[in-house]
């Protein structure tokens, strides 16, 4: 399928770019000289020549160039349209409602051509406006003008070129579009049906208690014992009695409660879940799942809950092992601000609304349960929590930002970064950016899993740092061993620059930030900083295994920060060198 002409315009050639040819003729040097031009064109003078022809072109070339720039700027000043979105292939028969969404910027005169015909482009009011051949489909879908348009979008592939009269100003090229997603032609990302990507939003300053797990499982359910009006609990997995008890308790206070959780959980649901949620749906509280297709999420993997106008943030998820404090070390944050509790409000609003969403009253007829055995481990408090004070909020959601605003938490950091992690991916970008960090001296930490299925991964981590870390940079990473201060790591969260501190649910892959649901706290200030700091340099000191300063290996894949500067002198020499040749053998007065 193609874009089908609707204008007799077909001048799509890309804009003619100037070029300048510049001869110097009728320089020649004989091997016979006359005394008067061997006096005359001596070394010093002859180089003085040379220069000065060399910046003769420099500049004619400089000034040419700056003409063809001006000859095929025809835009105004700071004006930028662009290709916003593609949806080539809707959820419909003979992807009946497929559309690109174009944002003029007010600039008129602009057309859209895959190669073989063109589109005219509408200004219309607001500036962003979508094209369709089937505009009452598309208004289904967009708040935002459609127009119509024969456009036919091919799903093995296309090159859009958007043109302001002759001249090429954006171009999207995709293949293989997934169906029902639609193209963030800005992050070049699929973006599932129903999903609408949020923004990093500030939530200003507020007090918070920042916790851990194992050591205060109570927090959680303090809170919720609490709540007054709702609360809306958001997770992964969830089969926690004590959990079911306060939530039944509070829905008996006439407290508005409402549930959503992942429905294909990695494993399968347990029979514990399944209990649990049944003691839920069965006495009224509403519980539902992500079950249906296509599915928005890979999997609705956030730990959270709003409880009342304050909120709780988690790595963990709402069982035994997590919430209960009966095995991993997490990080917990309940952020006592309305703001936050309204923006996760939002966020949960949106996701429970989704055409993927199943009551589990009827989702449960169909799911094949597993028997799993609760977590049952005892561990000592070490670290009590905390109220204290934080001088910015800032939720993260993925998909959509939380994945960039952390790497760019890193790609920021002055000083130093600890990162707590259940796996990382050594061939991935969220251990790229840290090696990034450590080539400008950041020092860098990183503390991973030893569970059984992330040994294999983290081993390669470990190993990867190693390497680096024998090369002089300072980065270093460690598997903790299982030990009396809790069973394995699952908390996913850093600290950086002793300023910031990073707690939820998002692991650091790639996946997980593109096309999981995962809600992120980033809390800006000294007092949150020092508490997980405290935590994560006593898990740190308390590991067992051979720390990775003393392993040495050769790094094949990021070089130092001293190659390049070695590399610059290099040139710098040869340069000289090349210079000293041709003055003595082209430019030297021989007898």
């Amino acid at each position: 399928m193609r874009l089908f002409e609707l204008s007799t315009d077909t001048n799509t050639s890309s804009p003619v770019r100037a070029h300048r040819h510049i001869s110097i003729d009728g320089l020649s040097m004989t091997g016979r000289r006359s005394s008067f031009a061997h006096s005359l064109l001596n070394s010093h003078f002859r180089l003085l020549i040379l220069i000065v022809l060399i910046l003769c072109i420099m500049i004619v070339v400089a000034s040419g160039a700056t003409a063809a720039t001006a000859a095929t700027s025809s835009i105004p000043d700071q004006k930028t349209p662009v290709i916003v979105t593609v949806v080539p292939n809707p959820v419909a028969e003979n992807d009946v409602g497929e559309f690109i969404v174009v944002d003029t910027d007010g600039v008129s005169n602009l057309t859209l051509t895959d190669g073989e015909s063109i589109i005219t482009v509408p200004v219309v009011p607001g500036e962003t406006v979508a094209l369709s051949a089937a505009p009452n489909k598309t208004r289904q879908r967009v708040e935002i003008p459609v127009r119509q348009a024969a456009v036919g979008l091919s799903n093995g592939g296309e090159q859009l070129i958007l043109n302001h009269q002759s001249e090429r100003v954006h171009e999207v090229t995709y293949s293989d579009a997934p169906e029902g997603e639609r193209l963030n032609a800005t992050s070049m990302e699929w973006i599932p049906r129903g999903v609408e990507l949020r923004s990093v939003t500030s939530t200003g300053s507020a007090d918070v208690t920042a916790f851990v797990l194992p050591d205060t499982p109570a927090i959680p359910i303090t809170a919720i014992q609490s709540a007054n009006k709702r609360i809306l609990l958001a997770g992964y997995t969830y089969a926690s009695p004590p959990m079911t008890d306060a939530l039944l308790s509070a829905s008996d206070r006439g407290v508005r409660i409402q549930v959503l959780l992942e429905g294909s959980p990695v494993g399968g649901l347990s029979t514990a879940q399944r209990t649990q949620l049944n003691r839920l749906s069965n006495n009224g509280i509403v519980v539902q799942l992500l079950a249906g297709t296509p599915a928005r999420f890979a999997y609705h993997h956030p730990k959270y809950a709003v409880i009342d106008n304050s909120a709780i943030v988690l790595s963990e998820n709402w069982k035994p092992a997590g919430t209960g404090g009966k095995n991993s070390r997490g990080w917990g944050v309940h952020a006592h601000s309305r703001a936050t509790a309204s923006e996760l409000a939002s966020v949960f609003a949106h996701d429970s609304t989704g055409y993927d969403v199943i009551p589990w009253s009827q989702a449960r007829t169909d799911i094949g349960f597993n028997e799993v055995l609760p977590a049952t481990g005892q561990y000592p408090t070490q670290f009590d929590a905390e109220l204290m004070s934080v001088d910015e909020i800032r939720v993260l959601t993925a998909p959509g930002n939380a994945g960039e605003a952390v790497r760019s938490r890193i790609d920021t950091a002055e000083k130093r970064i600890d990162v707590v992690s259940p796996r990382m991916n050594p061939s991935g970008p969220y251990f790229y950016a840290l090696v990034d960090a450590a080539k400008r001296g950041i020092q860098v930490r990183l503390l991973l899993s030893d569970a059984w299925y992330d040994t294999d991964k983290n081993r390669a981590v470990v190993n990867r740092a190693s390497e680096l870390n024998a090369t002089g940079l300072p980065i270093r990473a460690q598997i903790v061993t299982s030990g009396d201060q809790f069973g394995k790591i699952h908390a996913k969260g850093a600290i950086i620059d002793d300023r910031v501190a990073l707690v939820g649910s998002l692991n650091w892959n790639e996946h997980a930030g593109t096309k999981n649901r995962e809600v992120v706290l980033e809390l800006v200030g000294d007092e949150p900083a020092t508490y997980y700091s405290r935590v994560f340099i006593a898990d740190w000191q308390g590991y067992e295994g051979t720390d990775t300063a003393s392993r040495r290996g050769v790094n094949t894949e990021s070089e130092p920060e001293y190659v390049p500067v070695l590399l610059a002198l290099g040139a710098l020499a040869a340069v000289i060198i090349a210079g000293y040749a041709l003055y003595s053998t082209v430019l030297s007065d021989h007898p």
